[in-house]
């Protein structure tokens, strides 16, 4: 392909993507992540509801978080350049990462820039062409991209599909691998579905595989403490590898980070390419962060309002009609199917001051576009039932609902 051809290809399937309705518009947010944020439409600043942010504790604009950073960058300064094993570790870093071992109670934990470097990080150093890896069909883009990377045989079982699990667990150790790793989003966030660990568990246990849950959509705010999905159910002795983000409900700035045991810990430290190859994780985002942490641990009254505001959201969409996805979960997506009506559907909530994202191919599969709406500990009842107004407004003008 000449070098004419391939922008023409480019220009072609830019096209192709908005007639098919599947173009994502980023808007213009003016001020700090909040229940409420402002953004810039139409040549003006307004201010709107906001229910697709991942700040389900309503920590990304407290006070004592960006005091917090505001101090560390006063004395660490801005930014590490440089990566950890040069210059770049701080006291700071080997706390924040022994805090989040204390907290969920695991030996050490790792910094990476984000989950997704640390999903991209942790299978290729632990695992070989000897291996296996058996992954959720639901799993997040950066736990598919991380065993692309690595060279154990790869096996995809059907999310929420126990005996699936165990035939290809059952299948991957016949096929001859020496360890058998079974990878799970905690909670499934384009659906709003917590994974059966208690079940995944028992087949591990009875297959003797290791186990990594992705906990990103459940840390701060799921289980005792706020400890995530396999503190929820019971299991957190069980899980070998837990990966998850500062990036949502722990102050929503940057980072991710990997909690095991220390065997795998030390071994990430020296051959993930990710932590190896990166910017270490900058000042203000660690002790913000940090702070965020101990509001988390002691947040119940902030977690018992997310359980509220989603029970009311949730009960109250289904009676007007619409068809929602997920249980027990802030994140509420209410399914439309069309990626057009979705995008239409957005785009006259936000004209009733009402800011939500149409999600579409390929974030999710074809033909099951939505809306994901996320509750946040920000959010007022009143402010939801505005919010809910307008869906069923909207909802009778497209004729989603009767």
């Amino acid at each position: 392909m000449t070098r004419e051809r391939f922008y023409n290809h480019l220009a072609s399937t830019l096209t192709e993507i908005h007639r098919d309705g599947l173009w994502k518009d980023e808007r213009l947010i003016v001020g700090p992540q909040g229940g409420d944020v402002v953004v810039a439409a139409g040549g003006e600043h307004r201010q709107v509801l906001n229910l697709c942010a991942n700040n389900y504790l309503g920590l990304a604009d407290h006070p004592a978080v960006i005091a917090a950073a505001r101090e560390a960058m006063d004395i660490y300064g801005f930014g590490m350049a440089s990566v950890r094993f040069i210059c770049g570790t701080l006291d700071l870093h080997r706390a924040v990462e022994a805090q989040l071992a204390d907290w969920l109670g695991v030996a050490d934990t790792i910094l990476f820039a984000a989950c997704f470097d640390a999903n991209g990080a942790v299978f290729e150093p632990l695992l070989g062409e000897r291996d296996a890896i058996v992954s959720a069909s639901l799993n997040h883009a950066s736990i598919i991209d991380g065993i692309r990377l690595c060279k154990a045989a790869r096996y995809r079982f059907t999310t929420g599909d126990l005996d699936d699990l165990e035939g290809k667990v059952v299948q991957a150790i016949a096929d001859g691998a020496e360890t058998v790793l079974i990878a799970t989003d905690g909670v499934f966030s384009m659906d709003g579905v917590t994974a059966d660990l208690p079940g995944i568990c028992e087949i591990a246990d009875r297959h003797d595989t290791l186990l990594m849950v992705d906990d990103c959509h459940a840390t701060g705010f799921l289980g005792p403490e706020g400890r995530g999905t396999p503190a929820l159910h019971g299991v957190a002795d069980r899980v070998d590898i837990l990966t998850s983000t500062l990036g949502k409900a722990l102050g929503g700035g940057m980072g991710g980070f990997v909690a095991a045991r220390q065997e795998i810990v030390d071994l990430l430290r020296q051959r993930a390419r990710p932590y190896l190859f990166s910017n270490a994780v900058a000042p203000p985002m660690l002790a913000g962060a940090s702070k965020a942490i101990d509001l988390a641990r002691l947040g119940d009254e902030l977690r018992e309002r997310i359980a509220v505001n989603a029970t009311h959201f949730r009960e109250a969409m289904a009676s007007a009609g619409f068809e929602l996805m997920g249980a027990g979960h802030p994140i509420i997506p209410v399914l439309l199917g069309d990626a057009a009506l979705a995008g239409e559907f957005a785009d006259r909530l936000l004209e009733r001051d009402i800011y939500v994202t149409a999600f579409s191919f390929p974030v999710v599969p074809l033909e099951s576009a939505r809306i994901r709406t996320q509750m946040s500990a920000a959010h007022t009842t009143d402010q939801l039932d505005r919010a809910i107004e307008a869906f069923v407004d909207v909802g009778s003008e497209l004729g989603v609902i009767s």
